[in-house]
């Protein structure tokens, strides 16, 4: 009997935790830009249902090959993004990015405008839907390697929509790409972002933002930014920080042991919430638990 009732109430333990856990929603939103409906997963902290309050949103963008489920499904525990939106009282939303849209607007195919996508219309989706601080102070935005591009390019043309931003192995110049073995794969598959020139550097580099030093100083917006340093993107960040450094733009930077693995951006994107925590306490958007 007495094994029993420890049973019992351990089984309680378990499904009280689960109840109070933090809920993954589906999001489907259209774009009118793209004639085209996308998915994003949307993360509510568990105090979310227990509160009446606005709550301040991260915006976490997924890499090059990926979708918006990403962060969800392939960190080593599969619980990392639901813990910290728990831990911080912080919504996070995972858009859909395609798998080489760089999160900008195609100069050259209509059916991919990602810039327009996540800064009209996804942030304005969220925003109807969920109890959001919907101003640049309660926002901030992420992500890994095309999506660390996507989240400094997307802040530093947008910087009345965010208050701060990352980059977690950010490929912040896509020319990098064209020194590997597999460039002519990626050319194929940046194509139908950036034309089928048979030179793309040159516009590779007109929507890199290793060339944005100048718009990225007078934007002043708090920057994280690290890369494993087994990292195939190494050389690039590391030239991006010493640019930053040379035009004297405040940044948090930080090289860590680690490759281009979902290991390596587990452990960094604590670092990046965190980062993010401290901005949002200084501009009084945190929801107290």
């Amino acid at each position: 009997m007495k094994n029993l009732k420890i049973l019992l109430f351990a089984v309680f333990l378990c499904l009280s935790s689960m109840s109070y856990a933090a809920k993954v929603d589906t999001l489907q939103i259209a774009s009118a830009a793209m004639s085209k409906t996308y998915k994003a997963a949307v993360v509510l902290p568990n105090s979310y249902a227990k509160s009446k309050t606005a709550f301040p949103v991260m915006y976490l963008l997924h890499g090059a090959y990926g979708h918006f489920s990403d962060w969800l499904k392939n960190t080593p525990n599969k619980k990392l993004v639901q813990n910290l939106s728990d831990q911080y009282n912080l919504i996070i939303v995972m858009p859909e990015g395609e798998t080489f849209s760089f999160y900008l607007d195609s100069p050259v195919n209509k059916e991919s405008q990602f810039e327009t996508f996540i800064t009209q219309e996804v942030i304005q989706k969220v925003d109807k839907t969920y109890r959001t601080i919907s101003n640049r102070n309660g926002r901030v935005i992420t992500g890994l390697s095309m999506g660390g591009h996507g989240a400094l390019y997307l802040s530093t043309r947008h910087p009345d929509l965010f208050c701060a931003a990352g980059s977690m192995s950010g490929a912040v110049d896509m020319g990098t790409m064209l020194n590997r073995e597999s460039s002519a794969q990626v050319v194929k598959l940046m194509q139908p972002v950036f034309g089928d020139k048979s030179d793309s550097s040159e516009m590779y580099a007109q929507h890199a933002v290793m060339g944005m030093l100048d718009k990225i100083k007078a934007n002043k917006l708090p920057l994280v930014i690290d890369c494993g340093v087994d990292d195939f993107l190494i050389e690039p960040n590391r030239e991006l920080h010493r640019r930053l450094v040379y035009n004297k733009v405040e940044h948090d930077y930080t090289e860590r042991p680690g490759a281009h693995t979902w290991d390596y951006w587990e452990n960094s994107l604590p670092y990046h919430v965190l980062f993010f925590n401290k901005i949002l306490l200084k501009n009084q958007v945190v929801t107290k638990k």
